[in-house]
């Protein structure tokens, strides 16, 4: 029988479809506190969130048009209306932001994994508390603009769009994977 946690790894799950409640704060600056666990090589504390719910989600929703629209001002109504409703897919969202610290000798790339650790740890934590996420990037994500109106500065970048609730409907099957495909031994 495996450990608890091994079982919770193992039943690792994103939940495309959120509903209320996200996690309230207390439990979710306990989500935080183990997020902040993640392996940090040099100790610098590479991350940051930003959680949006109620109204920010709509403030958010306007940010992702307006991005949009400067990047194609055609853009039809019904592509409009989606890029604004993008957000409300669930009542939070957890922006992680990858916050490079330039002139120290830890390569970007090890802080930005220590970063998406974090994020991995977040979605296991609600898992583990009876809530769902679901990991999201995308074009929103490397856009200037959208990063700008979230208040990144030069040396951060937007490492998922991490949607949290309570997930709805059934969840669905987890594959088995080919141990045999991923792992060798070597020599």
């Amino acid at each position: 029988m495996p450990h608890p946690v091994t079982d919770l790894l193992l039943q690792r799950n994103s939940s495309a479809k959120l509903t209320h409640p996200a996690p309230g704060s207390t439990l979710l600056n306990t989500l935080f506190q183990g997020a902040f666990r993640a392996p940090d090589h040099g100790l610098l504390k590479p991350w940051r969130y930003l959680v949006i719910e109620g109204d920010g989600l709509d403030r958010l929703g306007e940010l992702f048009l307006t991005s949009a629209l400067k990047a194609t001002p055609d853009l039809p109504q019904a592509q409009q209306d989606k890029f604004r409703k993008m957000p409300t897919r669930a009542p939070m969202i957890i922006v992680a932001i990858a916050s490079i610290q330039e002139q120290v000798k830890i390569p970007e790339v090890e802080q930005v994994m220590s970063a998406s650790v974090g994020v991995g740890y977040l979605l296991l934590s609600l898992q583990a508390e009876g809530y769902g996420g679901m990991w999201r990037t995308g074009p929103l994500a490397y856009n200037v603009d959208v990063q700008k109106g979230l208040g990144l500065t030069h040396h951060e970048q937007i490492i998922g769009f991490l949607y949290v609730g309570t997930p709805e409907g059934k969840a669905k099957a987890i594959p088995q994977h080919d141990i045999n495909t991923y792992v060798k031994k070597w020599p």
